[in-house]
C-alpha cells in the first residue's frame, strides 16, 4: 500500500535534528560559520547517524553542528519554515515540533526571542500551506533543573500563541523525573500539556515515573515498556500516548532492527500508538518512509492506519477546532 498521500499527523519531531543540509551550508557561508565541509555530500557523513550506532549518546553528537546556525532569529525563522514544508510535500495535515530553546542563546538572543522566531516560522508556513502546527518547548535533562525552570517560565507568555507542551528530553539516565518534578509541575499549573521522552534507552521504570510523577500525557519512545510490567500496564490502563519512531529506534539500539520493533504488537494489544521521524536529517527519513517501513514489517491495513491517524490526533495538544480539520481531512 502506497500511503506517501495519505493525510499523516507528526507529533515527535525535533527542530535542530530536522535541518536541510543545503540550509545549513547556506546559513554558514553567510554568517561566516566554519562547517567540517561546504560540500553537501561531505556535510551528510557529519549530520546522518548511522543505523548502527553503539547508542543514543553518539546518535546526539549529531546535533552540534546543526545548532551552530540556529543562533538568530532569521535562521529559527527560515529553519522552522522549511521543516513545515518539507512536511506539508508528504500531506502531513498537523505538525509539532518541538526544541530546546537555550540551546539557541549562543549569540546574544533571549528565550523569549528564540521562541518567537520559531513561531513566526510556522504561522508563515501555516499561511502558504494547508498545514497546522504547535509548538513544544524541551528541557535537557543534561542541563540544571534551574534551567528547566527558566524555560517554563520564558514559555509561559506563548500559550496559547503556538505553545502548547513542555518535554524532557537528551541523554536517558534512571529516575529523572523526580529531579524535575517541581518545574513540570509548575508548567502543569500555567496550562503546559506535558510529554516526556521516557524509555527510549533500557529504563522502563522511567515511563511509569514519567506518568505518575510528572503527569505525562504523552511519552516520547516509550520503547522499554516492553520490559517493565508495571509501566507496560498504566501506559495500557491510563491510555498515555506513545510517540513512536522506528528507525531512530533502531539507530539508537531501542531494538537492533525494524522487525523487532514492538510498535505494532503495542497497537494491536491496545496501547495507543504514533508514528513519527524523531529528527528527519539525523536519521535521515521522512513521516511517508517512516509508515512504509512499518507496513513493510507488518502489514499494515488501510484501517489499522485509519486508526492510527485518528489517535493521532486525538493525541495532539491541537484546540478542538484543528483536530476536527484534520478528522475531516481522512
Amino acid at each position: 500500500m502506497n500511503f506517501f498521500m495519505f493525510p499523516k499527523i507528526e507529533l515527535h519531531c525535533h527542530l535542530d535534528g530536522s535541518v536541510r543540509i543545503q540550509t545549513i551550508i547556506d546559513i554558514a557561508q553567510k554568517e561566516g560559520i566554519q562547517l567540517p565541509s561546504f560540500e553537501k555530500e561531505e556535510l551528510q557523513k557529519e549530520l546522518i547517524a548511522p543505523l548502527e550506532c553503539d547508542s543514543l549518546e553518539e546518535y546526539l553528537k549529531k546535533f552540534s553542528l546543526p545548532n551552530l546556525v540556529m543562533q538568530t532569529k532569521e535562521s529559527l525563522k527560515r529553519i522552522t519554515f522549511e521543516l513545515f514544508e518539507d512536511a506539508t510535500r508528504e500531506n502531513v495535515k498537523y505538525l509539532e515540533v518541538r526544541f530546546g530553546p537555550l540551546l539557541h542563546t549562543l549569540k546574544g538572543l533571549d528565550v523569549e526571542e528564540v521562541i518567537q522566531s520559531v513561531i513566526e516560522g510556522m504561522r508563515e508556513a501555516e499561511n502558504c500551506y494547508e498545514i497546522k502546527g504547535n509548538i513544544i518547548l524541551s528541557c535537557l535533562r543534561s542541563m540544571s533543573v534551574e534551567s528547566a525552570f527558566e524555560v517554563v517560565e520564558m514559555g509561559k507568555k506563548f500559550l496559547g500563541k503556538g505553545v502548547v507542551a513542555i518535554d524532557l528530553c537528551a541523554s536517558e539516565e534512571e529516575g529523572f523525573c523526580e529531579r524535575f518534578a517541581e518545574p513540570i509541575r509548575l508548567a502543569k499549573e500555567y496550562g503546559y500539556r506535558v510529554t516526556i521522552h521516557a524509555g527510549e534507552t533500557g529504563i522502563g521504570k522511567n515511563v511509569l515515573e514519567a506518568v505518575e510523577i510528572l503527569g505525562a500525557e504523552r511519552i516520547g519512545h516509550g520503547v522499554f515498556i516492553k520490559e517493565c510490567a508495571e509501566a507496560y500496564r498504566i501506559v495500557k490502563e491510563r491510555q498515555v500516548v506513545l510517540e513512536m519512531c522506528p528507525t531512530s529506534n533502531v539507530q539508537t539500539k531501542a531494538v537492533q532492527h525494524y522487525s523487532e520493533h514492538p510498535i505494532y504488537k503495542f497497537y494491536k494489544d491496545g496501547i495507543k500508538v504514533t508514528i513519527s521521524t524523531d529528527n528527519r536529517t539525523v536519521s535521515d527519513t521522512t513521516l511517508s518512509k517512516e509508515i512504509h517501513l512499518i507496513n513493510k514489517e507488518f502489514n499494515l491495513s488501510e484501517e489499522d492506519y485509519r486508526e492510527i491517524y485518528s489517535n493521532s490526533v486525538k493525541a495532539s495538544f491541537a484546540d478542538q477546532k484543528t483536530k476536527e480539520w484534520c478528522l475531516a481531512q481522512y
